[in-house]
């Protein structure tokens, strides 16, 4: 799901993909997060 959102969030935003998707955007900007610093737990 993060990569699908990834791939099209420029187009249609964060927001409304998640709306369709069974995920918060806040689950996906803390993937986002672990991503930028894989220390971060």
């Amino acid at each position: 799901m993060i990569a699908f959102i990834d791939d099209h969030r420029d187009k249609h935003g964060v927001a409304p993909i998640c709306e369709m998707l069974p995920i918060a955007p806040a689950t996906y900007y803390e993937h986002l997060s672990k991503r930028a610093d894989p220390a971060r737990q």
